[in-house]
């Protein structure tokens, strides 16, 4: 039901919020909120990569390590323009089912080198909220610019929101039975409980370790620096879009409850929620930075390969663009881990190390996202309040 209600949403809310904002300040919003997802992504990649080194999961040897599942061929490069191409599709309707994805094909004879491989291309099912984030902030602007004229369409997506958000309540009354069912189905779903114990429940513990401090120490702390406010109180009336963000573990199946939240319970201004939530739950994915960070140089240990302080720059600024392109949907991560490896030579098939307990990571760094994205809304409404 939420996933349904993510596109109308995310069109209808930015270009109602920047059509509706005076341009110059829709400029400094903008501004102010890309700060704040730089700051906390960097700090959160520094972070995993504090926790990771003095924790040091990766003792012992890989074979312990119950492998599943496949990975794709890619390079980083490519993982980087294909973001670059999603931004701008060349078909809106086709951008509301696909995503466009480089694909690599292996000579017949031999692999070789994957960098002199065929390079094709295809469309993979998905939304390609990127795209769409690109081409609503654009009409936005340009109805900001065209003044009265422009009214009467404002007018409309105003009215689509709003009815988005009408829906969306009612969805809510579902949320607890659906989070109850989707995280039990996992559970199930495991094969042994035994995988998770030992190396790499370390690895687990790590991850959960660096996120716990990123979530409930670092992103309060600036919170509470630039408001003057209670982060923690602020957080417990999100409390209903983090248990959603665990359960769907997808930040862009969360913005309908989120900015219901924000909006409803924290008295942001909704010019800002429409406009910083969609936007932060395409780029700012802090969970993600860090567990990447964390995740490649676990995987290195496990390798026995130390890596140099140079590396550890190169895992930190490409984790940092790695979870950029994440898209907001379960999983994502994975399929940007491979070109995190790529960048410390370690092979593209040693993500499935990961993979046993990505499911349950997955859920967790989604809420630190999620959350992430929540007390930046409240920062830049702190920070716009005399503008609006």
């Amino acid at each position: 039901m939420l996933k349904s209600l993510i596109l109308p949403l995310i069109v209808s809310s930015l270009i109602s919020a920047i059509g509706s904002l005076d341009l110059s300040l829709s400029g400094k919003i903008g501004y102010r909120a890309v700060c704040y997802y730089l700051a906390t992504t960097i700090c959160a990649v520094i972070l995993g990569i504090i926790v990771v080194t003095i924790v040091h999961p990766g003792r012992g040897d890989s074979e312990s390590i119950a492998r599943a599942g496949i990975s794709r061929n890619v390079t980083t490069v490519d993982t980087l323009m294909d973001l670059f191409r999603n931004m701008f599709p060349p078909n809106l309707v086709q951008a509301c089912i696909q995503q466009y994805r480089t694909l690599l094909l292996a000579p017949l004879k031999g692999t070789g080198d994957i960098h002199t491989w065929t390079m094709s291309h295809e469309y993979v099912s998905g939304t390609n909220i990127l795209g769409l984030v690109v081409f609503s902030t654009a009409l936005g602007i340009s109805l900001g610019k065209m003044g009265s004229s422009a009214e009467p369409l404002i007018t409309f997506f105003q009215g689509m929101s709003g009815a988005m958000m009408t829906i969306t309540n009612w969805v809510i009354w579902f949320s607890p039975v659906g989070v109850f069912f989707l995280v039990s189905s996992k559970i199930l779903e495991m094969e042994s409980f035994s995988v998770v114990i030992g190396q790499l429940g370390m690895y687990f513990m790590t991850v959960l370790f660096g996120l716990s401090l990123h979530g409930f120490i670092v992103l309060p702390i600036m919170f509470l620096i630039v408001t003057r406010k209670s982060p923690f109180r602020y957080l417990t009336n999100m409390g209903q879009a983090l248990a959603t963000a665990f359960g769907t573990a997808s930040s862009s199946a969360t913005l309908p409850v989120a900015i219901s939240c924000l909006e409803d319970k924290n008295h942001i201004d909704s010019r800002v929620a429409r406009f910083v939530m969609p936007i932060g739950a395409t780029i700012n994915m802090d969970g993600t930075a860090l567990y990447e960070a964390v995740a490649a140089i676990f995987i290195a240990q496990v390798r026995g390969i130390s890596l140099s302080l140079g590396s550890l720059v190169a895992v930190s600024i490409t984790a940092t663009a790695a979870s950029i392109g994440a898209a907001g949907i379960p999983q994502a991560g994975l399929v940007t881990m491979v070109m995190v490896l790529d960048t410390v030579g370690l092979p593209a098939e040693d993500v499935t190390l990961i993979i046993a307990v990505d499911w349950l990571l997955d859920r967790f760094r989604t809420t630190i996202n999620v959350m992430g994205d929540s007390l930046g809304a409240g920062i830049v409404n702190h920070l716009s309040k005399g503008e609006l």
